[in-house]
């Protein structure tokens, strides 16, 4: 597998389903053929990255081919946006993963001030607010979320019907629930250790998000920059150790060769019943579908803490649409923007996707693999991963693949230290 995860630079899940055809291989070979007729017209360049879902957005450019005569738009998924921002020739119109690897363009003032559309007046206040997380330009609305990817714990819905287990709203509810399925001879939980992306955006993701405000976390850590330490405000060493630590409270509710199994392993394993929990997103949900078991899946966010108001889910920016300021088609990349913003084109595509739609006209999710999550996609009550804020120079998912392995979490988290404060130095 390698799709592409949300957490930067690393592989990772893939989002939806059966989007990704036979056909779509073709697409991604043939990358900007897509509505090269209407000579005379501007042409509008489309850089659209997921290739789960190319064929889906490329019979959308077709179809807008054809319902306007102002523009020509080409269907990109080929181009590197690094190169084309260093050649002064980027796409005019972007739908990609909002993460800290892309975030740079934002920062540096390469993408150019969405405000004055009213689709940037659409989207809910604390979904925009995502984007925020990252440093950002000041006085610019530079993205516009698209389509929110909402994590949890998958769990298997007849295996805690079977043994008479809730759903688990609390840290000692977990570990009960926990203990009663390894009575029962019961896997609780299905580890996928092998493959670090899997670490670090469900485990370390969970846990963390769960009891530290992630985003108050790396802003302290970002102003404090290079003097990050023992002696600082807030450190990996200080401020994570007693979560990590009970992270690894978890471990022995986890498979046995969990260290050896990957991700298609995990997900193999959900749709024969072998385990009753998984610490997975929606793009799981999609490759366990495809084994045609019938195994019934729901969600729900992993409790840490002995409060259930605590309780959120894992979130991140799954598709955002941006135009540079370079862009040679400003004009036609909004009106492509605005169309693909109509909800007549944004509700399908999230519903397909198992993902949120970000406008507060949404309507609630259908699916009950993901249902579970809405209240708290509703009442924001959700974070972004704590993995998604390291830099990707840092090795962090071996990091945490050695404390899982059993290495002391301590010396390695005081090295994650030294190495946020270097980079930071160099910066």
């Amino acid at each position: 597998m390698s799709p592409t995860d949300p957490t930067v630079g690393r592989p990772g899940p893939p989002s939806r389903r059966s989007l990704l055809t036979a056909g779509a291989a073709g697409a991604l070979a043939l990358g900007g053929l897509s509505g090269c007729s209407g000579s005379g017209r501007p042409r509008v360049t489309f850089y659209q990255s997921k290739r789960e879902v190319i064929e889906h957005f490329r019979e959308l450019v077709a179809d807008f081919n054809a319902e306007q005569s102002d523009f020509t738009y080409i269907h990109d998924v080929a181009t590197n946006l690094q190169a084309g921002f260093v050649r002064a020739n980027p796409p005019d119109l972007a739908l990609q993963n909002y993460n800290l690897d892309m975030n740079r363009f934002m920062a540096r003032g390469a993408l150019s001030d969405l405000s004055d559309l009213p689709e940037a007046g659409m989207v809910r206040a604390d979904v925009l607010d995502l984007v925020e997380w990252y440093p950002g330009y000041e006085g610019r609305t530079s993205v516009i979320p698209y389509s929110v990817a909402a994590s949890s714990v998958i769990y298997n819905k007849q295996i805690f019907a079977d043994n008479g287990l809730e759903v688990p709203t609390t840290w000692d509810e977990l570990l009960s629930v926990c203990d009663d399925l390894l009575a029962a001879d019961i896997t609780p939980f299905y580890g996928t250790f092998t493959e670090l992306w899997t670490l670090t955006q469900g485990l370390f993701d969970y846990v963390i998000g769960g009891r530290v405000d992630v985003r108050d976390f790396f802003a302290q850590l970002n102003e404090i920059g290079e003097d990050v330490g023992p002696d600082s405000a807030v450190s990996f060493q200080k401020t994570l150790l007693e979560p990590v630590q009970q992270m690894l409270e978890l471990l022995p509710y986890f498979n046995d060769d969990a260290n050896s199994r990957a991700y298609g392993d995990g997900n193999t394993a959900m749709a024969q019943g072998k385990a009753a929990m998984y610490l997975q997103g929606p793009w799981a949900l999609v490759e366990i579908e495809k084994a045609a078991t019938d195994v019934e899946l729901g969600s729900f966010p992993l409790p840490v803490t002995d409060d259930p108001a605590d309780l959120k889910i894992r979130v991140n920016i799954d598709l955002s649409l941006w135009i540079p300021e370079q862009a040679d088609q400003k004009e036609g990349a909004r009106a492509f923007l605005q169309h693909l913003m109509l909800p007549e084109i944004q509700f399908p595509y999230n519903e397909l996707a198992l993902a949120f739609s970000t406008t507060d006209d949404a309507p609630e999710v259908k699916d009950p693999r993901i249902s579970e999550m809405q209240p708290f996609y509703d009442e924001g009550k959700f974070y972004m991963g704590a993995s998604q804020f390291i830099p990707p120079t840092i090795p962090f998912g071996n990091y945490l693949q050695s404390i899982v392995f059993g290495a002391d979490p301590e010396p390695i988290l005081t090295q994650l230290d030294s190495d946020f404060a270097r980079l930071a130095y160099r910066a």
